[in-house]
């Protein structure tokens, strides 16, 4: 692979214009395609096969008029009583007469005649059933929808429209931004070269577009949940970056060897090359994965982000070059740009430029090794014991709040304080109580209208003794009498988990009901089965992932013990990512420094999205850090000597593409929505850890303790395995054939 990569390397450069105008076409094209062909993102989360799914199919298909989006607009009046004056019931049906009039609605209820007043007489809630779907009502309904009652509030009234048809697409703005900035500042620290570093963001910005042009062109055939663009955007930037990154330094550091800049890109394209389509392929089959969940919103997810990484890794080793070619020696910074010294200057990697270090760092007087990265390298390894004791007791502190982890839907209670969807939220709960906002759903369904009558009044009178259920209302019978719907108010709120509890409560209080099937449903129930079954499929999943990391590490390593470090490291960064986020999210333990006003359960496709996207990073770390000292060790170095090389060489680099991919997603942390949020802040989190803890600072001690056994590895498994060549020891054979060329 490392041979193939560096004459594909050679060829983007010598064809750098043709490269250049190829992926031009092609984001032009897929940006024309995207603005043309471009759908709606869905709002709402479904899971064929469960009990609650059926029932909503089975709602569609009997009660038509009920199957559309729906809304619930509260009203508050300045003093208790008011609504029972003719003044205040005059102004709420004016209320209630605008919304059945807006574009789109169907019908409004009267909470007169509903009841749906306070027991103190201040608070209404008016019922608003639309035609469509959430996700087919447009934006210019939905702002219809939200300046209701704007007669009613100038008389000092509070009128608060809310429900299911306010949920829309996360806005993405200048917030992102600013990770962004810091992530071209990194680069610039790290290159000491502003074209560098324009370079390498420019090549992600186009990897980006396309990918994105891409995945928005299949919008109109294939149904994107509102957060798959966000989740696919939040990965292909931070990889893009990265992977630039990696190829631009190797290509630098060859450049400054004195090889010309066709040989240079190739080398860095057949190494560090290698390592990033390694990378990238094991991000793409993690995030493929998730189809193994058989969830349909979160396979359309995965699928989403894996393509963008797909582009950013073959825009690396294809626009990289060519870029590459058009910079020239302008990568390098000013004081090394003069063909004197660089021509002079003696290689500063042996092993890249087709030789090697030899026992105990022989030849180091070729290179500088009192960087950071060697001291950092030498220190972790002398007082290796005392280091993973104090890195893993940290962990183990940071880990501790991930078994009290709880998963739920999102609901308006977590949304951003101030928005239309929290004020609606707030003042229901305030009127009414917190069942209210997360109404239950039962369907009564037979083959005659004679069983369903006799059913449906034992249902309702299970479903009322069971505890924890405020109120039943009466039935109400599609027009054939078959199926019987009734509207259950519980005590709790949403995603509360004596709500989740009540759920199992009713389902087994109306399993022995006769001649009737029961189903229960609404969005709370919804949101607790698709919990449920992510949670279900999580231990699943992490045992797949862990599995793979172990086997593809074997292919790239030849060893045992090294890919089962790798495994092990990666589990702690997980616990220790899962506690944190927790604490923050979930426990309320300094939320106010990322802008939670409410906290509350994880959305419930977190944790196994950040197991795959966390998995693919950590594997690029471990394999760009570990793959120099597995060079160097079959080269002649002491195992002590070769894991201080691959630290000392890697920790810039490492460091440099952490700092990015934390800026990135931490940029979302600063979105409003809390689903978004939360993600933002998990992944920034996540890497940060594995980097400089786990790959950094544990990794080179524990391998410092091994020893020579790291790299054992028994001789009829080495024969078994086929050779990937990922650090490129087929093609320091090649090179070594030719002469170097000098510039």
């Amino acid at each position: 692979m490392a041979t193939l990569l560096y004459r594909l390397g050679r060829a983007s450069l010598r064809h750098r214009r043709l490269v250049a105008v190829v992926w031009l076409v092609v984001l032009v094209g897929l940006g024309i395609a995207a603005a043309t062909l471009r759908g709606p993102t869905a709002s709402n989360f479904t899971m064929p096969g469960t009990e609650s799914q059926r029932a909503i199919d089975l709602l569609a298909e009997r009660f038509p008029a009920a199957s559309g989006a729906t809304g619930t607009i509260a009203v508050k009046a300045p003093a208790d009583g008011q609504l029972a004056t003719p003044e205040g019931q005059a102004l709420v049906k004016q209320v209630t007469q605008e919304a059945a009039t807006l574009p789109g609605v169907v019908g409004a209820v009267d909470p007169y005649q509903s009841q749906a007043i306070s027991p103190n007489g201040r608070y209404a809630l008016i019922q608003v059933q639309f035609a469509g779907r959430a996700d087919d009502v447009t934006d210019a309904q939905r702002d219809a929808y939200e300046k209701v009652g704007a007669q009613a509030e100038a008389q000092g009234w509070q009128v608060a429209p809310g429900g299911e048809v306010l949920g829309g697409e996360p806005e993405v703005g200048s917030t992102e931004a600013l990770g962004v900035l810091v992530a071209a500042i990194v680069l610039v620290i790290t290159f000491g070269s502003l074209v560098a570093a324009g370079m390498t963001m420019l090549n992600a910005l186009i990897g980006v577009g396309v990918g994105m042009a891409g995945l928005y062109a299949l919008s109109g055939a294939i149904e994107l949940t509102s957060t798959a663009p966000i989740l696919a955007l939040m990965l292909g930037l931070a990889v893009g970056i990265d992977y630039s990154l990696f190829i631009t330094s190797r290509h630098r550091q060859h450049l400054i060897e004195g090889l010309s800049p066709e040989e240079a890109v190739g080398r860095a394209v057949g190494t560090a090359g290698s390592a990033v389509v390694f990378a990238g392929a094991t991000v793409v089959i993690a995030l493929a994965g998730l189809a193994v969940v058989e969830i349909p919103f979160l396979t359309v997810m995965g699928l989403a982000a894996a393509g963008t990484v797909t582009v950013a890794v073959l825009v690396a080793i294809t626009l990289a070059p060519a870029l590459l070619g058009f910079a020239g020696n302008r990568v390098l910074p000013r004081r090394l740009r003069r063909a004197g010294s660089t021509a002079a200057a003696a290689p500063a990697n042996g092993v890249a430029a087709g030789e090697h270090t030899g026992p105990e760092g022989a030849g180091a007087s070729a290179e500088d090794r009192s960087g950071f990265g060697f001291r950092w390298a030498r220190l972790v390894t002398r007082l290796r014991v005392p280091v993973i004791l104090v890195a893993l007791l940290g962990l183990g502190l940071l880990a501790v709040p991930a078994p009290d982890m709880r998963l739920a839907l999102p609901d308006a209670g977590t949304a951003a304080a101030g928005s239309p969807a929290r004020v609606n939220n707030d003042l229901v709960r305030e009127g009414f109580g917190p069942g209210f906002t997360g109404r239950l759903a039962v369907l009564v369904t037979s083959g005659s209208p004679q069983a369903t009558a006799a059913a449906a009044p034992q249902v309702a009178r299970l479903v009322q003794a069971t505890d924890g259920v405020l109120a039943v209302a009466p039935p109400q019978t599609d027009p054939t009498g078959r199926t019987a719907l009734l509207g259950v108010i519980p005590r709790s709120g949403p995603t509360d988990e004596a709500t989740e509890e009540l759920v199992h409560d009713i389902r087994r209080q109306v399993a022995g009901v006769a001649g009737a099937d029961v189903l229960l449903t609404g969005a709370t129930a919804i949101g607790i089965d698709v919990s449920e079954k992510l949670s279900d499929a999580l231990p699943v999943y992490l045992l797949l992932v862990v599995g793979l990391s172990i086997l593809l590490l074997m292919l790239v390593f030849r060893s045992i013990l090294v890919p089962v470090k790798a495994a092990l490291g990666f589990l702690l960064t997980v616990a220790a990512t899962f506690g944190i986020t927790v604490a923050v999210f979930q426990e309320g333990t300094l939320a106010g420094l990322v802008g939670l006003d409410t906290p509350g359960p994880l959305v419930s496709f977190l944790p196994i999205l950040l197991i795959g996207i966390l998995f693919g990073l950590a594997m690029d770390y471990e394999v760009f850090l570990v793959s120099r000292m597995r060079e160097d060790y079959v080269h002649g170095d002491t195992a002590r000597q070769a894991t201080i090389n691959g630290m000392g060489h890697g920790a810039r680099v490492v460091t440099a593409a952490a700092l990015i991919m934390i800026s990135v997603f931490g940029g979302f942390v600063f979105l409003d929505d809390p689903v978004i949020k939360s993600m933002g802040f998990a992944l920034a989190a996540g890497v940060a850890i594995d980097a400089f803890v786990v790959r950094m600072t544990i990794v080179p001690a524990v391998m410092s303790l091994l020893n020579t056994a790291a790299w054992w590895i028994p001789r009829w498994l080495d024969k078994l395995l086929p050779n990937v060549d990922v650090e490129g020891e087929g093609l320091r054979t090649h090179l070594a054939e030719k002469e170097p060329a000098r510039v």
